[in-house]
């Protein structure tokens, strides 16, 4: 088993409750770090939500999960405040930090009607959540003293941000945005032991993928030519910040890292 942590200090998952996000609290739990998880669900998904935190509890760590939009200035800032009152009252930093927010607009730039078309409303909301977001929470993290001395920050990345497909545009704008933001964070931050790293995972059968208009025939092509023979699943993204999370990995800086089996090199 990968050790991260003694069980004193803290992972903070943004888009904790299901996919790449629920998996890597389960693995960070696993590896010795308490959770705090930011998520957004309506009241029917609130069962399997709290399943998953009695499942991570039941893992020996502390658990305090969020469900309030992590995209809202004034929200953010009373989340963190808890968490300093959290942290003051029992101890440790964040160790870790994951931003796995999928919520934005799948519409082409120019549809076949002007009804059809991305709005600006759109693509901005999607580039605020889906990018941005991640400079308002480090920065916000950073400034309140909460990151350990040698901090581990985890954007989430896909092909997207340099491959088209139909109406993934706004999408794919926000995962371009969100790799220029990790460099600039890890050019600025890594004197101060914070490292940023973009994970690309390749295609994967998650809620958010689901979203995605056609998704059956993205499954069906990434299988058939992932060299691997197989998709990724949520636990190879897991694994592999879970490795990088590890006090040796501490040189990675700034790179977009690939976990696709070789799936982006067709």
């Amino acid at each position: 088993m990968i050790k991260v942590d003694n069980g004193t200090n803290w992972a903070l998952i943004l888009g904790a409750s299901s996919g790449f996000g629920a998996a890597t609290a389960r693995k960070l739990a696993e590896a010795g770090l308490n959770v705090f998880g930011v998520h957004l669900d309506r009241r029917a998904a609130m069962p399997k939500v709290e399943a998953l935190i009695e499942e991570l509890r039941s893992k020996g760590v502390k658990v305090r999960y969020f469900n309030t939009n992590a995209a809202d200035d004034k929200k953010r800032a009373k989340v963190i405040e808890e968490i300093k009152e959290i942290t003051g009252k029992e101890g440790g930093k964040i160790k870790v930090m994951m931003h796995s927010l999928a919520f934005g607009t799948l519409k082409p730039y120019i549809g076949e009607s002007p009804e059809e078309d991305v709005t600006r409303q759109n693509i901005e909301m999607t580039l605020d959540i889906m990018g941005n977001s991640l400079v308002y929470w480090v920065r916000d993290v950073y400034r309140a003293g909460l990151f350990h001395e040698d901090a581990r920050v985890f954007a989430m990345t896909s092909a997207g941000s340099h491959r088209v497909y139909p109406a993934y545009g706004p999408v794919s704008a926000a995962k371009a945005v969100l790799e220029a933001h990790v460099r600039q964070l890890a050019f600025e931050l890594g004197s101060k032991g914070i490292r940023v790293n973009a994970i690309q995972a390749g295609v994967t059968d998650t809620p958010a993928l689901r979203k995605i208009p056609g998704h059956e025939k993205m499954l069906e092509w990434a299988k058939s030519v992932n060299p691997s023979g197989r998709l990724t699943t949520t636990e190879d993204v897991a694994n592999v910040i879970a490795l990088l999370s590890r006090p040796e990995a501490y040189w990675i800086n700034g790179a977009v890292i690939r976990v696709d089996g070789g799936e982006d090199l067709v």
